[in-house]
């Protein structure tokens, strides 16, 4: 019955792979001195009675590289987008041009530099721990099939893929950790 069991590393490869995008997403919302887009996907603004994305009401542009512009669609929506900016935690100051949001991004000090490392290091420790987690499952499933009757070989070639696969997405974002310290501390 055992004989023919197959772990679906497919699956656990897509669900670390979830992992990752989602410490890429957090890491680009991390502000490293140099506008960018990507940085304000993670605030939401409270627009026609539901939590809404900053791109979908209105056109986030980067002219310069300190600077950050949104252009609000909707002129009754300039208050929240605001609102939501400054209660984000980015700490950029927005400032009004009618229903443009121009969004100065300033220099960043050696101090907020290294406070800065250690919230990316955070972002990384979670997809760390979401990838042991997925391990963890891995193992279980085979762990089960060893009580199905599942032979001590196979069940040790399924344990050596799976580890395999971890050690791989541990490095991944340990490298991805490290490119991103790299940037934020490049002045």
């Amino acid at each position: 019955m055992a004989d023919d069991f197959e772990l679906d590393t497919d699956d656990l490869t897509r669900r670390m792979d979830g992992a990752i995008a989602n410490l890429r997403t957090e890491l680009a919302s991390l502000r490293t001195g140099r506008g960018s887009a990507s940085m304000l996907d993670p605030i939401m603004v409270d627009a026609y009675g539901s939590t809404t994305p900053i791109n979908q009401v209105g056109t986030v542009n980067v002219p310069e590289p300190r600077m950050v512009t949104i252009n609000v669609w909707d002129k009754a929506l300039v208050g929240p987008v605001e609102k939501a900016i400054r209660e984000s935690g980015l700490g950029i100051n927005p400032q009004l041009n009618g229903t443009i949001i121009m969004l100065p991004i300033p220099e960043l000090n050696e101090e907020r530099r290294r406070e800065m490392t250690k919230v990316a290091a955070q972002y990384a420790e979670s997809a760390r721990v979401s990838i042991r987690n997925l391990r963890k499952d891995g193992m279980d499933q085979i762990k089960k099939a060893k009580s199905d009757g599942l032979s001590e070989d196979d069940m040790k070639f399924w344990e050596a893929e799976v580890q395999d696969l971890t050690d791989k997405y541990t490095k991944t974002v340990d490298d991805t950790l490290e490119n991103k310290q790299a940037e934020i501390m490049q002045i």
